[in-house]
């Protein structure tokens, strides 16, 4: 049996963004996703003779702004590459893309292991390039092209190969996926292919240094796909070099229906490629002042607006991490503090019964029914006793229909919290004398039975009874029955 302990995974990702800019990087064509194929086209983004490239200026800035967000050196200077290679997707025979002068380098990401350590990964490069078109090979024998995708803009996130397992890889694209999220510039949808990864696998034997022979592997549209194909990878290079042969370095391709990867193609270096300058476009020059003002334009990024929550609304980091996860959520629970002081509701109401919602309904969070003042509202309607939590979820449950005012429903529908002590009591009196033997059990030492008067009581009032002058009023009433005895 192989003893997998003694080997050591050596894993980078090569991670594409689809930039959320209106136009493609070169040409005016949309650059939003479709389903109609190849509507989407121009000359230019065809590739036909004559036609001149034209760079946008925001997909510079987004790719900055992603650059600056992982802790890297934008450089005032940087070129684009013609990358040659030959693809039934790639009508020019050729892929505008960048070299050795990207306009980002020397970053880094830190994430946290599982064992909880800090593990930083380190970011060689991010560069611009034009997308390639799509082959859908699911149509018998043939092979249908879709070139819509040609000359979307898209940032190329290059990691040194840091993690050492699957999970820690991941984690590290989900962190990524979360900041170009935050930063707007994609949208993170791993299923249309907008933002999806490349893995470079290899092993070694613990405590070596050099590294084994790698493979590339594609194909993987989840964050389940991207573990479950890594490990897989894993296992068989491992499987392979205790069975005497060698890892072959070629590109992999992930089926996730057979949970299994098959050889795509041997895998290319660099030089295959013949690289060489764009004559087509100018070098770009990134000005300090250009510089300052895309930076500028970066929102508070996600560690640092978990570690705002832990400090100002004196929430545990476990609900900061959560209600920090998306952008949307973020801002949804900032503007429902607004309304109350009570942090800590406020992040148990949004993490439970909100995004409880959001998930049940497969809605954005966006377009989530409940606005954040209105759920602030309602809030605000349970700390000042006006109605029980009980009864703020059936508002709630209103609410999610037409958005309605808390208080319009509560009035409408009668549903005001009772707290007259005095009412309280009658109610507590006639359950208790309903029920001898429960209070018989209350005399003999039973206080668990407190519970089930609490639920009688709660019942009879349609639970708008007020729970803490019912727990309350019900001791001094049990109390008053034992002496009596």
């Amino acid at each position: 049996m192989t003893d997998s302990s003694i080997y050591e995974s050596v894993i980078g990702l090569e991670v594409h963004a689809q930039l959320l800019t209106r136009t493609k990087i070169f040409c005016s064509c949309p650059a939003e996703f479709t389903t109609d194929p190849n509507v989407n086209v121009c000359p230019v983004c065809l590739g036909h003779p004559g036609v001149l490239p034209v760079l946008n200026k925001q997909a510079v800035e987004f790719a900055i702004m992603i650059g600056t967000a992982t802790n890297c050196t934008v450089n005032n200077n940087s070129v684009f590459a013609r990358k040659n290679y030959f693809y039934p997707d790639l009508p020019k025979g050729f892929q505008i893309s960048q070299y050795d002068k990207p306009i980002c380098e020397n970053g880094f990401l830190e994430i946290r292991s599982q064992d909880g350590e800090v593990r930083r990964i380190g970011i060689t490069r991010i560069h611009l390039e034009e997308d390639a078109g799509k082959s859908i090979h699911d149509s018998g024998f043939e092979t249908s092209i879709d070139v819509n995708r040609c000359g979307t803009p898209l940032t190329e996130i290059v990691s040194e190969p840091d993690m050492r397992s699957a999970e820690e890889a991941v984690a590290y694209l989900a962190k990524l996926r979360q900041l170009v999220q935050y930063l707007g510039i994609c949208d993170g949808n791993m299923e249309e292919g907008s933002f999806r990864c490349d893995a470079n696998v290899s092993i070694r034997k613990r405590g070596e240094s050099n590294y084994g022979t790698k493979t590339e592997l594609k194909n993987m549209n989840s964050f389940r796909n991207v573990e479950k194909a890594i490990n897989y990878e894993i296992s068989r290079q491992i499987g392979l070099l205790e069975d005497g042969k060698k890892v072959v370095q070629q590109t992999m391709l992930w089926d996730a229906d057979q949970e299994a990867a098959f050889p795509m193609r041997g895998k290319e270096e660099a030089h295959d490629y013949r690289y060489f300058p764009e004559p087509d476009l100018m070098p770009v020059f990134i000005s300090q002042v250009w510089l300052n003002e895309t930076v500028s334009k970066i929102p508070e990024l996600p560690e640092s607006r978990k570690n705002r929550f832990v400090e100002k609304f004196r929430i545990p980091v476990y609900d900061a991490e959560v209600l920090t996860q998306s952008r949307e959520v973020a801002d949804y629970y900032e503007q429902v503090t607004n309304s109350i002081e009570d942090y800590k509701m406020a992040s148990n109401w949004v993490m439970v019964e909100v995004l409880g919602k959001v998930n049940e309904l497969k809605t954005k969070m966006t377009e989530f029914p409940v606005s954040p003042a209105r759920l602030g509202s309602l809030l605000v309607l349970i700390a000042d006793g006006t109605i029980s939590n009980k009864i703020a979820k059936e508002v709630f449950a209103h609410m999610l229909t037409d958005g309605s005012d808390p208080i319009e429903i509560v009035k409408q529908n009668n549903l005001l919290q009772i707290s007259d002590s005095g009412q309280i009591r009658l109610l507590i009196e006639k359950i208790v004398d309903l029920h001898p033997a429960q209070l018989q059990e209350y005399f003999e030492g039973k206080d668990k039975v407190l519970g089930f008067f609490v639920g009688k009581v709660m019942k009879e009032s349609g639970g708008k009874a007020n729970p803490q002058i019912v727990n309350e009023t019900l001791k001094e009433v049990l109390t008053k029955h034992k002496e009596k005895k």
